[in-house]
């Protein structure tokens, strides 16, 4: 084992880190044992723990705000889809005003 290893910093993914929550709070692995083999302080570990409650809320509130996300995201489609609409109706009206100006003799 490289000595430097000891110094570098692990960086676990969320997924990981709900699994390692998970095994000790569901399976009831212990702290000790889950940081032994995964090379982690239990400092570490048990602000993961707090994070995890902390922010429990959110795995419960996510849904609704993308249900919400995706419904603003139809209502700015369609109001750009109406503004499209609106800019070449405006571009033919100004077509025919200038159309009309050239055969009345008007510059």
């Amino acid at each position: 084992m490289d000595p430097q290893d000891n110094h570098r910093r692990r960086h676990f993914t969320a997924e990981q880190k709900v699994a390692l929550l998970r095994l000790h709070l569901v399976e009831h692995v212990p702290i000790s044992d889950l940081c032994q083999k995964h090379q982690i302080q239990p400092s570490v570990f048990y602000r993961w723990q707090q994070e995890f409650f902390e922010n429990g809320v959110a795995a419960f509130t996510q849904p609704s705000r993308a249900r919400g996300a995706d419904k603003a995201h139809q209502t700015i489609a369609r109001l750009e889809e109406k503004l499209q609409v609106k800019d070449q109706v405006i571009a033919e009206i100004m077509e025919e005003m200038v159309r009309t100006k050239k055969e009345s003799g008007r510059s």
